[in-house]
């Protein structure tokens, strides 16, 4: 989260409005190092197994020191949050609501007293990803690792600059894998559900936006972007936190480095723009379509405006972040069933789904 927006957090339930593709590690282990103990004893003559003793106290001392030169302070006129050196050319990769709507923006890395100029290559909000480019001299890239290989109970370090405070550090473990979650957008703007995220339990508040999700080993496994919140009250909820996977952040960033935008955004689309329906007891009671695009999937599978989708192949569709949560999970190419109400009548539809456009 960005220090100035500190209302960002994961919803789980929220009905909004959104374009769905119209035209508008080394993995670290539970510990650093083996236990000092050794192995337990053997099991005395029972034959109950000896219980496995704990490792030993860990110190990620030597990780952060590694890790801290390639995670840097951004500042916009509007906030701060942080970022991931990527490459000797000075592309830093962050989160783009952290970059927002600015163009240049000022970059400090952790020892070095002076900040330096930067300026944005390109974002690509759906991802929530951005790549800003500042003068090499003095950046260490980061260390990446394959964020496929992360696995529930590895242990994790989440760097960034929290409440500003630069070069601050929070452990945890991977909670989960390949969570499909949902940001709010800021205001005006429909939300964006974030695909494959890594879920944490390492503290993310604002100004950790952007940082590094760092294994044991020293590389970097995810990008960490929002915290989760209560459906309820909005407080925000401790130890669950959200990063996007480091292999989809480089990609995205790669893309924006070579072009200014993205050419290849991997995610599935409807090509149409949908907003939640209300039932007659006001609850929710399906995803709209507004409009479709011409020539896309929905069209040529004779979609059409009015219709309502009410489920995504087996699973059902009662809001637009329902139906985002189906397609991020689904693959350009695929086929699917979708269950539509049009009129009084009830149609079962296949569709070959598109990819959601770039830019």
């Amino acid at each position: 989260m960005g220090l100035t927006e500190r209302g960002r957090r994961a919803w789980i339930a929220t009905a909004t409005a959104a374009v769905i593709g119209g035209a508008g590690v080394a993995v670290g282990a539970a510990a650093f190092g083996p236990s000092a103990s050794g192995p337990p004893p053997a099991a005395a003559s029972t034959g109950v197994p000896a219980p496995v003793s704990a490792p030993a106290s860990a110190s990620y001392a030597a990780v952060v020191r590694d890790v801290l030169p390639s995670v840097v302070l951004i500042r916009t006129t509007n906030g701060l949050g942080s970022g991931v050196v990527l490459d000797d050319k000075g592309n830093i990769v962050t989160n783009a609501h952290v970059a927002a709507d600015a163009t240049e923006f000022q970059v400090q890395v952790v020892g070095q007293a002076e900040p330096r100029p930067a300026k944005l290559v390109g974002s690509y909000r759906p991802d929530d990803l951005a790549v800003i480019r500042a003068d090499p001299a003095g950046l260490t890239p980061a260390r990446f690792g394959d964020s496929s290989k992360a696995q529930a109970g590895d242990v994790v370090l989440a760097i960034g600059n929290p409440l500003g405070l630069s070069g601050s550090v929070t452990e945890g473990i991977i909670s989960a894998t390949g969570r499909a979650v949902t940001e709010p957008g800021p205001a005006g703007s429909a939300a964006v559900t974030l695909p494959d995220s890594i879920q944490t339990s390492a503290p993310i508040n604002p100004g950790n936006s952007g940082g590094a999700l760092v294994n044991t080993g020293g590389e970097v496994i995810g990008i960490p972007t929002l915290a989760a919140a209560s459906p309820l009250s909005g407080a925000q909820a401790q130890g669950i936190g959200f990063a996007i996977p480091a292999n989809l952040a480089r990609d995205i960033a790669n893309q924006l480095i070579a072009s200014g935008h993205v050419t290849n955004s991997h995610r599935a689309a409807i090509g149409a723009q949908v907003a939640t329906v209300a039932g007659a007891d006001g609850a929710p009671a399906g995803a709209g379509i507004v409009a479709v695009t011409p020539g896309g999937p929905a069209d040529r599978a004779g979609i059409r405006s009015g219709d309502v989708i009410r489920s995504f192949g087996e699973t059902p569709t009662p809001d637009t972040e329902s139906l985002t949560e189906a397609l991020a999970g689904a693959r350009p190419g695929q086929t699917v069933t979708l269950t539509i109400a049009r009129d009084d009548k009830t149609l079962r539809i296949g569709v070959r789904l598109g990819e959601l456009p770039g830019g």
